[in-house]
C-alpha cells in the first residue's frame, strides 16, 4: 500500500555533495512517524548494501563506509526521508533505494542512480 518515489540523483563530481528525496504515499502522517526508513545501494553485479537507517524517534546509524560524509533525516509531517551525501566518491557511484518497514511490512522504492566520476 505504501508507494515511495526517491529522487535527487546524478552525476557529481568526486568531493561533491547530492541530497536525495524519498516521498511516501499512501500512509497518513501517524502511521508514517513510526515507521523506520533507511536507505540502501546497490552497484552493478554487487548485492544490495544498507546506508542508514532512521528511526521515528531520529535515531540514526550508517555503514562504516559513509559516516561522517552521509546524514539521513526524516520530515515527518511531509513523510519525505532524506540523505544529505557529502565528499562523495566514486566508490559511492550506485543506485539509491529507499526502504519502509513497519512491524513485519516493508516496502521499496524504485530507485535513483547516483554517479561519481570525473
Amino acid at each position: 500500500q505504501v508507494q515511495l518515489v526517491e529522487s535527487g540523483g546524478g552525476l557529481v563530481q568526486p568531493g561533491g555533495s547530492l541530497k536525495l528525496s524519498c516521498a511516501a504515499s499512501g500512509i497518513i502522517f501517524s502511521i508514517f512517524s513510526f515507521s523506520v526508513m533507511g536507505w540502501y545501494r546497490q552497484a552493478p553485479g554487487k548485492q544490495r548494501e544498507l546506508v542508514a537507517t532512521i528511526s521515528g524517534l531520529g535515531s540514526t546509524n550508517y555503514t562504516d563506509s559513509v559516516k561522517g560524509r552521509f546524514t539521513i533525516s526524516r520530515d515527518n509531517a511531509k513523510r519525505t526521508v532524506y540523505l544529505q551525501m557529502n565528499s562523495l566518491k566514486p566508490e559511492d557511484t550506485a543506485v539509491y533505494y529507499c526502504n519502509y518497514k513497519k512491524d513485519y511490512r516493508t516496502t521499496w522504492g524504485q530507485g535513483t542512480q547516483v554517479t561519481v566520476s570525473s
